[in-house]
Formats: structure tokens, C-alpha cells, sequence
């Protein structure tokens, strides 16, 4: 079995994990209405309506 020369602190491990360059959210562009949005994520059209995946999921009503 391993067995560490030395033991790391816990403090200095989470200092370790800490420093993450803060990297920019993909963003992909619907091929049905043209829209940007995030990947894996549900979003709205200018008209109100649900997509996901190009495939419209809620409509919205006309009279509401």
C-alpha cells in the first residue's frame, strides 16, 4: 500500500484547486430559428415559443 512521505495539508490542497481561468460558456446557434444559446439548455425565441434541440417543446397561445 502507498503511503505519502509527507502529508498535504488541506488548505494547501484547496489552494492548489482553486486557481481556474474563468473560461467563456459555449454557445451554440439553433438551426431552426437562428437563435444563441447556451448548449444542453432550453431557450426562448423573440415570439415567445420553447426550443430545445431545434424542436419547438411550448407554444404560446395568441390570446394570452
Amino acid at each position: 500500500m502507498a503511503h505519502p512521505k509527507s502529508r498535504i495539508s488541506k488548505q494547501r490542497k484547496r489552494k492548489r484547486r482553486t486557481h481556474k481561468v474563468a473560461v467563456a460558456p459555449n454557445v451554440a446557434t439553433c438551426p431552426t430559428t437562428g437563435e444563441k444559446h447556451l448548449f444542453h439548455r432550453a431557450y426562448y425565441d423573440v415570439e415567445g415559443n420553447m426550443y430545445y434541440r431545434g424542436k419547438m417543446i411550448v407554444k404560446v397561445d395568441e390570446e394570452a
